[in-house]
């Protein structure tokens, strides 16, 4: 249990220290652009390299798919539900979508890293840096859009400290539910954070990557995805 309490606040960490950085200093829309599309490419690599390749592995087309029509299902209706909201608010923004997207993300995925860390698979230092490298511009481009939005200080370091803490405990529960649940939960899982990131990716995060960094965000989306994807594969 101590490990996944352990890898569960690593993976979750960097959630909340994007959040930080998005507070320390005001970044200019442009390199906000420029991270975030580096960010939607290196989540594209763990959806396509992680989520969508590891399930196919453990439990074939099946539970995968089932899990990817779930989770995009799952962010289209709170996403509009956060619309809604947002209609009668002025302090979200663009940056509540990323925040939906990372816990829609985030459960699952650490859901699964606890009961692979109850399997006794290691956990390895490549796939703690992808996952660093696809949370951490997540955090800093959603934080900075609601701090732009009206949101305070205070209530966006909340709302950052609160997604990581649950994601964090997913990876918990995951080690509990380890003895409960097999591949096809696994494969289901993953494929529910890949259809709720998928559609996180199309709706929100490149399109206001694109409108804040303009030509440039291709180039940092394919970065994002090659150093990712390197990562995925070296570990």
């Amino acid at each position: 249990m101590s490990q996944a309490i352990l890898w569960g606040l690593v993976a979750a960490s960097p959630l909340f220290v994007g959040a930080v950085l998005a507070l320390l200093r005001t970044w200019p829309p442009r390199w906000l652009g420029i991270v975030l599309g580096f960010g939607a490419g290196a989540l594209m690599a763990s959806i396509a390299f992680e989520l969508w390749e590891e399930g196919l592995d453990l439990a074939g087309p099946i539970p995968l798919v089932a899990g990817v029509v779930l989770g995009a299902l799952a962010y289209y209706l709170a996403d509009r539900v956060l619309d809604a909201r947002a209609a009668k608010s002025t302090d979200q923004g663009a940056g509540a979508p990323l925040a939906l997207g990372a816990l829609l993300d985030g459960i699952p995925e650490q859901l699964v890293l606890g009961i692979g860390l109850a399997s006794g698979e290691p956990v390895s230092i490549a796939l703690v840096v992808a996952i660093v490298v696809s949370n951490l511009p997540e955090s800093i481009g959603s934080a900075a859009d609601l701090l732009k939005g009206g949101m305070t200080k205070s209530r966006v370091l909340l709302l950052w400290a609160g997604i990581a803490l649950i994601c964090a405990l997913a990876t918990i529960a995951g080690f509990a539910l380890a003895s409960v649940t097999g591949d096809d939960f696994r494969a289901a899982a993953g494929g529910f954070a890949a259809g709720a990131l998928l559609v996180m990716l199309v709706d929100s995060m490149v399109p206001d990557a694109q409108k804040k960094a303009k030509n440039v965000t291709g180039l940092a989306t394919v970065l994002g995805f090659a150093l990712a994807a390197g990562l995925s594969l070296a570990g």
